[in-house]
């Protein structure tokens, strides 16, 4: 059973660090095509009408809008069986996990939102996108973690899976919280109907996954048309799957799904996701844009906000014996693992097309510029960082 569990981690973050190579193709490749004359193409592809309507019901949006909405709730229903797995029978199943990455997860969020309100405090539609630097790509920085091979502890990718995870909450109360525009109690009403049912399939513990699909289909509808953001529809319905089967212990329809989807996430969904939203075009881009208050707060906060929120507060807690550093890290690839997660680009990308592209205002400067700029120089270092600690643990060794 203990080895089913080691290659069931390996492979999930084996599958999660390949991911995230593609997903720096795919963005990689929409830059391209923003700064070449297939921009015009690029764009008409993402502007593309899609209208899905059932007699009075209607759903139109341009194709761009489908990809944020509708693919990335399949990310975050993703995002909600990997969390109720870990708080179920996973590393955060034990309190004395999850002290050290949730306080680093606080840490991690609070400072660069911090810094990104001191620079644009004076802005009040800038100060709409204060949540886009505190977020973390988990699957960019496990990306990176491959590039350091085998050498990497697994307490290292343990503690920063987790520590993720925690971020994807505060993400997700953050969306609900701030990012909810105006609420059709009628819409709500149709997805508070759906709560009871999938609470009936849970009881009962149906396992066939039919049902809790269907009625979680009808309650991203209802969501979408609710007003909150309809990516929250799939972290619900997630924590209604069944995690093990009364007449049979050994399956479980959670991990049956978790399984399936990080296939389609990994290697489709956030791909996809980048590509729509990565496209930056440098075109007629000056000084004014480059270090304009947004991308400049946005990088400034994700490469030193992330690396002093969660390297700071988790210095201090293991300092106060309130916590203890995870076997096999030290505290060279403690700051290495906190400046990896200011890598924050899919779901930075994700909260600035909430902030800012869905409003419809027309604004002058591109927060992609500081979501890429802050997640690269992130990578670079956190990087540099863990080989330095991985080539200091080797040299102590000999």
């Amino acid at each position: 059973m203990e080895n089913q569990k080691k290659s069931f981690i390996s492979s999930f973050l084996a599958l999660e660090s390949a991911g995230g190579i593609l997903l720096m193709f795919a963005a990689v490749l929409a830059i391209i095509l923003a700064n070449t004359p297939w921009d015009r193409f690029y764009q008409l592809l993402l502007e593309t009408p899609v209208e899905v309507r059932v007699a009075n019901l209607e759903i139109a949006k341009p194709l761009l809008l489908w990809i944020n909405d509708g693919l990335m709730a399949v990310f975050f229903f993703l995002v909600g069986l990997e969390l109720k797995r870990e708080l179920i029978e996973g590393e955060l199943s034990d309190k004395r996990n999850i002290i050290l990455p949730g306080v680093g997860a606080i840490g991690g969020m609070l400072v660069p939102a911090l810094i990104y309100i001191y620079f644009n405090a004076h802005d009040a539609v800038a100060l709409k996108g204060w949540a886009i630097p505190a977020a973390t790509d988990i699957a960019f920085a496990l990306g990176v973690l491959t590039l350091l091979g085998s050498r990497v502890p697994i307490s290292i990718k343990i503690f920063l899976t987790s520590l993720a995870i925690f971020d994807d909450i505060g993400a997700i109360i953050v969306i609900a919280l701030f990012y909810t525009s105006k609420i059709s109690m009628s819409a709500l009403l149709v997805v508070l109907c759906c709560l009871p049912l999938l609470f009936i399939l849970n009881r009962r513990n149906i396992i066939d996954k039919s049902p809790y699909l269907l009625i979680g289909i009808v309650m991203w509808v209802a969501t979408l048309k609710s007003g909150v953001h309809a990516t929250l529809a799939g972290v619900v319905l997630a924590m209604f799957i069944p995690m093990r089967s009364k007449t049979d212990p050994e399956l479980s329809p959670l991990k049956s799904m978790e399984h399936d989807l990080h296939t389609v996430v990994a290697f489709f969904v956030l791909p996809i996701f980048a590509f729509a939203n990565a496209g930056i075009s440098f075109n007629n881009v000056g000084a004014d844009q480059l270090f304009h208050s947004v991308p400049v707060g946005i990088a400034m906060g994700l490469f030193f906000g992330k690396q002093v929120g969660i390297f700071g507060i988790c210095w201090l807690f293991i300092k106060l014996k309130m916590a203890k550093l995870p076997t096999g890290m030290n505290w060279l690839s403690l700051y290495g693992t906190a400046s990896l997660c200011g890598i924050g680009f899919t779901m930075s990308l994700f909260v600035g097309s909430l902030a800012f592209e869905e409003t419809g205002v027309n604004l002058l400067f591109d927060e992609r510029l500081g979501i890429i700029a802050g997640s690269l120089a992130s990578g670079i270092v956190g990087f540099l960082f863990l080989k330095a600690s991985l080539s200091s643990e080797n040299s102590a060794k000999t």
